[in-house]
């Protein structure tokens, strides 16, 4: 199981999945700390560990349940003349989830500011990480298939999640409160994961978009916003 520890190859493997699990969980981490974001504030903490756990947990039966994965990836059905996967089936529902929720966290961002802080004390803790749970399911599904494809051995698989989570768990907290304080970053956010929602369709029905053009424009929209934040900051 850990024979490639002395391969160079099983080194390198390791450390691109860990890098590529890092940069696909970067969506979690952003929808994990909206929603979090909606919790009392002796809660956040909690959700947001509660939250990564479930990420990891699911990464990891998925990847001990690697035929059952593999078995998604065959046809279940057709619909006008395209063959629908398990995969597609989760992927499409997934996204449509993730579309309506980033769609109505805008809503209540932009038409609620004035009653934000009363809805956010009567937001369940349970409900919060029943949504964070459904799309964990959806993320570590692609995740999951990603490793499958650039690693043989399971366990080089595994180490890649435990890390990549880890340094998610130490990252969130100043992600989350970074977004939390500059609403103008929280809609940018929103906006990612409706993004990231639509894509997540398009692969449903196997219309491919390359992850680079995503990570570049989010990378770019970044960059300007930090600009305009500095601007502001100088300004004020």
């Amino acid at each position: 199981m850990f024979e490639w520890i002395t391969s160079p190859e099983g080194w390198i493997a390791l450390a691109t999945l860990t890098a590529l699990e890092i940069v696909l969980g970067i969506d979690n981490i952003i929808f994990i700390s909206i929603l979090v974001g909606r919790l009392p504030e002796h809660q956040r903490n909690f959700g947001r560990t509660v939250g990564l756990g479930l990420a990891m947990a699911t990464r990891l039966i998925l990847l001990f349940s690697i035929v059952w994965v593999v078995g998604l990836t065959e046809p279940w059905f057709s619909l006008l003349g395209q063959a629908i996967s398990g995969r597609d089936v989760i992927m499409i529902g997934g996204g449509l989830f993730l579309l309506a929720k980033a769609t109505h966290e805008i809503h209540n961002n932009l038409e609620g500011i004035g009653e934000q802080k009363e809805t956010s004390a009567a937001v369940n803790l349970g409900a919060v990480l029943f949504q964070v749970a459904i799309l964990d399911i959806v993320f570590s599904l692609d995740s999951v298939i990603t490793a499958v494809g650039l690693a043989q051995h399971i366990s080089i698989m595994a180490i890649a999640v435990v890390v990549s989570v880890a340094v998610m768990m130490f990252a969130a907290k100043a992600i989350g409160e970074f977004v939390e304080r500059h609403p103008t970053i929280k809609i940018l956010a929103l906006s990612f994961l409706i993004m990231v929602g639509l894509t997540l369709m398009l692969e449903g029905f196997d219309i491919h978009v390359p992850k680079g053009y995503i990570y570049f424009s989010m990378a770019f929209s970044v960059s300007v916003e930090m600009l305009n934040l500095r601007l502001r900051k100088k300004s004020s």
